[in-house]
């Protein structure tokens, strides 16, 4: 019998003594993470959110199993934050659309729930009405069996059936009133009951874990009262991918006594401040590195460049490299490089090689 199917559904219950332990250490965490940015200029936070939101936007799509491209997340997260100067990237609907909606969560975290505002999140993840080559309900409850299986074909393994489709609606109405109840549950607890609620009854015939991760931060943000996310659930989430679906199956399949998810739901929550650290000396050395490269009158082709070495590039650069990637000729990538190198921006590398190749300074 899967939770559902009980009849004091959906009654959750939860060890209070040992939630609200683990709870008080993570409310610790994040208030002193809060406190930490609040001391640092406004540029610098905008980078580090930039920075958490584009990790945020990648992972929730490989929980899924999809890649997305790290450059076009941020340009599309870049351009919709109003910061030009390091928006890079070709445009992508899809991407802009997941990108749209952690946006909307998170700027407009105090805005209520209601069907047309999940209906529009869904529309946004499937813009073309397919699933990969598959015809979906979009922007709308399923109207077909969920269930949630593995294995080859003729091999399937079953891990959970949703509620019958004929309940979504019913099932959707009675959680949008909850979530948007005002009570003494404390927020973040909230995130991880909505998360696995909302996941129980899986109301969409696809899309359903990243529309979760927008909801749980929605509540994340609520809590921390900042449209600014410092920390990613769906990066640590992404980190212990099997975990998180056998604490969601031991669940659904179990009692409607939640602690055992909501101890793990915490505890993703501060390992995810924990990394967080680690993101911010990055952004640190960006910041630091960009603010001494804009006293310099770089052309599009110069910033577009560090920008690639300072994110996601792989080996080292060469002449013919920058001449491919900013598609210039090589004597002008020689006339950029030789510049950058001028400013110290660039040197070459000490180990050298069959051909000259460059660092960051």
């Amino acid at each position: 019998m899967f939770i559902h199917e009980q009849s004091d559904w959906p009654d959750f219950r939860w060890n209070n003594e040992k939630v609200n332990l683990k709870l008080a250490h993570v409310r610790y965490m994040q208030g002193y993470l809060l406190g930490k940015m609040e001391e640092i200029g406004f540029h610098f936070r905008q980078e580090a959110s930039l920075e958490i939101l584009t990790s945020d936007a990648i992972k929730t799509s490989a929980i899924e199993g999809e890649k997305l491209d790290p450059q076009t997340v941020r340009s599309s997260l870049a351009r919709k934050l109003g910061l030009e100067t390091v928006s890079i990237g070709a445009k992508n609907r899809h991407i802009d659309g997941l990108v749209d909606i952690l946006l909307d969560a998170t700027r407009n975290f105090d805005a209520p729930l209601t069907k047309d505002r999940l209906f529009g999140w869904h529309s946004l993840l499937f813009p073309s009405g397919r699933s990969g080559l598959t015809h979906i309900t979009v922007g709308n409850w399923r109207e077909g069996t969920m269930y949630v299986v593995s294995g080859p074909l003729g091999y399937e393994h079953t891990h959970f059936e949703a509620p019958n489709a004929s309940r979504v609606s019913q099932e959707m109405s009675r959680f949008i009133n909850w979530f948007n109840e005002e009570h003494k549950l404390d927020l973040v607890l909230k995130a991880g009951i909505a998360h696995f609620w909302f996941l129980t009854i899986h109301p969409f015939d696809d899309g359903n874990g990243r529309i979760a991760r927008a909801l749980t931060d929605l509540l994340l943000t609520r809590s921390d009262q900042s449209q600014e996310r410092f920390y990613s659930m769906s990066s640590k989430i992404e980190q212990t991918r099997k975990t998180y679906y056998d604490m969601l199956e031991g669940g659904q399949k179990g009692t409607l006594d939640i602690t055992e998810w909501l101890l793990w739901f915490l505890e993703c929550i501060e390992q995810a401040i924990k990394d967080s650290e680690k993101i911010f000396a990055i952004t640190l050395n960006k910041s630091q590195f960009w603010k001494k490269a804009n006293s310099y009158a770089l052309n599009d082709r110069q910033k577009k460049l560090l920008n690639l070495m300072l994110e996601n590039f792989e080996g080292n650069l060469t002449t013919s490299k920058y001449a491919k990637l900013t598609k210039c000729s090589q004597d002008t990538a020689l006339r950029d490089i030789k510049e950058l190198l001028d400013y110290n921006l660039l040197q070459k590398n000490p180990s050298g090689g069959r051909s000259t190749s460059y660092l960051l300074t």
